[in-house]
């Protein structure tokens, strides 16, 4: 008996552990095999993975595409992240490798693509077939930003995003529209009112956050997973472009009120400078690219295209900006093969550098260079006839795209504070005119103000002088909304300022004459 129960006892053990390891198998493939999107299997013919419901979703995509003819190519980034390692490796295993499901199979909510809309002919049923094949779509639109500055075209939808679902994976279709810089856009994902925010996970996107910009990439078909698809040709270079997309327009309604209020400059000398500086820019650009250094737009030039989505007629140069980490030592020589001569170089590679270089038509293209601190940004300025120094500081800031002179360049993101620091007031003044008005009235009147203060007696009483405030305030106008900054400019001369201060003695004069009676009835007190 008591041999019979250790053999039922074995036998009852060696089911159980026979039992959990066909349960540990199970788990490994369908589970562990799925997540890692690679599998080990000594059976011939065996497929590990291609049952997944990613595998699913992306073969039905791409019949579907492939079927009406969708220009889309692959752009997500985890699955380009393993074909660029792949690559790294001299691996090209994902060209027709039908074994196992290596990339499509990698667990995901989404797999992303993108649609180049400008290719697209057909737009129309596209929905319909898609939701005969078990797709559940949602489309979102929005206004086309390439025509906000046509006041008759303003407010046109275009579609930017595609979002399909099937069973429990979705795929992100990001429209890609072209640009007149020659490269390619996509907008902001924006749910609207009728759309169920749980219809999928949108916080785990990674493509419409924020606007984007791409340079047009070279696409390759390739077999990845038993699927053709398209991909960039340059893997690494798109993969660097993501976290570095970020686009922002020029703001054109705020432009075309600036116009309204002051009128454009359209003479002859506007639009030839005009003319000459986007020619500088985009030389400048070209050549820059070549040595692979990156610049933004700077000073008077990232003015213009801030408020009036030009380049400001009467600033008669063209100013970009460059970190100095990016300098490189042929700059220099760069830029005098492309036709231009170096007319000043100020400041050394480890303090202060500027180059200025002269351009046709008498427009000239100065480079400042930006030098990073622990908690703020500068860059130096140096007088050309007297050679005194300056410094100026600048709040830390990203680089974003944009369009302006139809290119695709880079701007500061944290555009008006970087304004601001270049300019103070005049900056402040056009953001916020009723401050600045506020700020030079205290300014002028600050002293009798105290003085009311001091002699108990009200502190406005100054505003009962209607000649002396409307003086101030006509003079703060002038100074900072005078169309070409014709007063700012003009008080550059020094005849100008020599007037002034004499003026401005004349009026301490008299008013120490005026308060000399009140001095003495107050001792008499």
């Amino acid at each position: 008996m008591s041999r019979i129960n250790k053999n039922v006892i074995l036998a009852l053990l060696t089911l159980t552990s026979s039992a959990f390891l066909l349960f540990q198998l199970y788990y490994y493939k369908h589970y562990l095999s799925a997540k890692n999107g690679a599998g080990i299997s000594k059976s011939k013919g065996s497929r590990i993975g291609f049952d997944s419901t990613q595998w699913r979703a992306v073969k039905k995509f791409i019949m579907l595409t492939s079927s009406h003819n969708v220009p889309v190519f692959l752009i997500d980034p985890l699955i380009l992240g393993l074909i660029n390692k792949n690559y790294k490796q001299g691996n090209n295993t994902f060209h027709g490798f039908d074994s196992e499901c290596t990339f499509f199979c990698v667990a995901r909510d989404f797999t992303a693509f993108a649609l180049q809309y400008h290719l697209w002919k057909n737009e129309e049923g596209w929905f319909r077939i898609a939701e005969n094949m078990g797709f559940q779509c949602v489309k979102m639109e929005s206004k086309d930003p390439r025509l906000d500055g046509i006041d008759s075209l303003s407010g046109t939808e275009v579609p930017l995003h595609y979002v399909c679902r099937l069973s429990t994976h979705a795929i992100h279709v990001v429209v890609f529209h072209e640009r007149s810089g020659n490269y390619l856009w996509h907008g902001h994902l924006r749910l609207k009112g009728h759309i169920d925010r749980k219809f999928v996970p949108f916080r785990k996107l990674q493509f419409g956050r924020y606007p984007g910009a791409f340079d047009r990439p070279e696409l390759q078909q390739v077999t990845i997973d038993g699927l053709e698809v398209l991909i960039p040709k340059d893997v690494g270079h798109f993969l660097k472009e993501i976290p570095h997309s970020r686009f922002i327009e020029c703001r054109y309604k705020e432009a075309r009120a600036f116009f309204q209020q002051y009128l454009d400059d359209n003479t002859v000398e506007a639009m030839s400078f005009r003319k000459s500086a986007k020619e500088l820019l985009q030389l400048a650009a070209k050549t820059l690219k070549k040595l692979g250094v990156p610049f933004w737009l700077s000073s008077g030039t990232c003015l213009g295209w801030y408020r009036q989505c030009s380049i400001i007629p009467y600033s008669k140069d063209v100013d970009i900006g460059v970190f100095i980490q990016d300098y490189k030592s042929d700059i220099v020589l760069a830029f005098q093969d492309a036709g231009l001569a170096l007319k000043h170089k100020f400041g050394k590679v480890e303090d202060s550098l500027e180059l200025s270089f002269q351009g046709k038509d008498d427009v000239k293209l100065d480079i400042f260079f930006f030098y990073e601190e622990i908690d703020h940004m500068w860059n130096g300025g140096t007088q050309a006839k007297t050679g005194k120094k300056f410094k100026y500081l600048f709040p830390k800031f990203t680089l974003c795209w944009t369009e302006f002179a139809d290119m695709k360049v880079h701007v500061p993101c944290e555009t008006i504070e970087y304004i601001e620091a270049n300019y103070g007031a005049v900056a402040v003044a056009w953001k916020n005119p009723v401050s600045s008005w506020f700020t030079a009235m205290l300014h002028c009147f600050g002293g009798g103000i105290l003085s009311c203060i001091l002699l108990a007696e009200p502190p406005l009483r100054f505003l009962a002088n209607h000649t002396n405030v409307l003086l101030a305030s006509s003079i703060w106008y002038i100074i900072f909304f005078c169309p070409c900054d014709l007063v700012s400019r003009g008080y550059s001369f020094l005849p100008v300022q020599l007037l002034a201060t004499g003026m401005k003695e004349v009026t301490r004069t008299w008013k120490i004459v005026q308060v000399v009676p009140l001095s003495q009835a107050l001792s008499n007190c």
